[in-house]
């Protein structure tokens, strides 16, 4: 019987990590002198994070703050999601950023589409928020993740469980 060997696309974030860069852009906002006095604040609300300040400017200083304590913990800018930026109250502004957690089925259904048309003799199913890629042969599988590291999805991505049955 011929051996079978797959891995799986996977979306996760650590949260730990999130709530040390949260952690460390609070402790930066209250210290930096453009901050002084302000009620700028980020925090994580149900797996979102909230971010809310006087005006624009300041909560885009703040957002370019979390993004570099964010990019210092090894997590990518993809698995951020921005919304639109939303007046508050006491004449604030506010902002939520979901984090994205697993494979959007669109982008799913993207990436199998992307594989069947590279045609990589590899076979592609969707299992939940994550993609399952085997095949027979390891170096396929190595081609099928430097074809799929190749092209931008718009999402953060890593490749883990790699196995040889």
């Amino acid at each position: 019987m011929a051996k079978e060997n797959s891995f799986d696309i996977v979306s996760k974030i650590d949260y730990a990590e999130i709530i040390n860069a949260l952690n460390q852009t609070s402790k930066e906002v209250s210290q930096r002198f453009d901050f002084k006095g302000s009620k700028a604040a980020v925090e994580l609300a149900d797996k979102d994070l909230i971010m809310s300040a006087e005006d624009d400017t300041r909560l885009r200083n703040m957002n370019d703050i979390l993004q570099t304590k964010i990019v210092k913990r090894g997590i990518s800018l993809k698995a951020l999601d921005y919304q639109k930026i939303e007046p508050a109250a006491g004449g604030t502004v506010r902002q939520t950023v979901k984090i994205q957690q697993g494979i959007p089925i669109e982008k799913a259904k993207e990436i199998v589409k992307f594989i069947k048309d590279a045609k990589i003799k590899v076979q592609v199913s969707i299992q939940g928020e994550t993609v399952r890629i085997s095949g027979k042969d390891r170096d396929i599988l190595q081609e099928t993740i430097a074809a799929i590291k190749g092209k931008d999805f718009g999402i953060d991505m890593q490749f883990d469980n790699f196995r040889s049955n």
